[in-house]
């Protein structure tokens, strides 16, 4: 596992694959706060409510001059299909062999339903304009993540 990030980190530049197939670095975005959150499959209940509460919030986002990139390691056609079926307007990625998610501290062991298993760690980094880490936060819980992300970034 990656060590995890902290705020005042640099946060480690990315290019990975968007759901169109259109390639996706993270300096893309520089200039502007980002949030990169990390969930483990497309189409699951708590992913599909962390990315439709994103989706959701986008306007008030990036009024405040954020961005949201969802990393997930499913391939584009899946989450292709993940925005297509839910209607999600924010930037999904695809990190299929979760090199980026090592990175960034968003994959390895964790407890699913009490025993200790390899896997991706639903987390969230926010990246200042600068690329430096503002927030990270690891473990979290899909439902109301968003309203609590919003409330510590001051964007209502």
């Amino acid at each position: 596992m990656g060590e995890r990030l902290t705020p005042g980190d640099r946060a480690p530049d990315f290019t990975l694959t968007d759901d169109t197939g259109a390639e996706v670095s993270l300096s893309d975005f520089r200039g502007k706060r980002v949030i990169v959150y990390f969930y483990p499959a497309a189409m699951t209940p708590g992913c599909t409510t962390q990315a439709c509460d994103f989706s959701d919030s986008l306007e008030a986002l990036r009024a405040a001059d954020t961005e949201v990139v969802g990393i997930s390691p499913d391939a584009p056609d899946k989450l292709a299909r993940f925005r297509e079926r839910d209607g999600l307007t924010i930037t999904l990625l695809s990190d299929a062999d979760k090199a980026v998610m090592t990175a960034w501290g968003a994959y390895g062991e964790k407890k699913l339903y009490g025993k200790v298993v390899e896997g991706v760690i639903r987390s969230t980094v926010v990246v200042g304009a600068d690329g430096v880490v503002t927030h990270a936060q690891y473990n979290v819980k899909a439902t109301g993540h968003v309203a609590r992300i919003r409330r510590d970034l001051g964007i209502e």
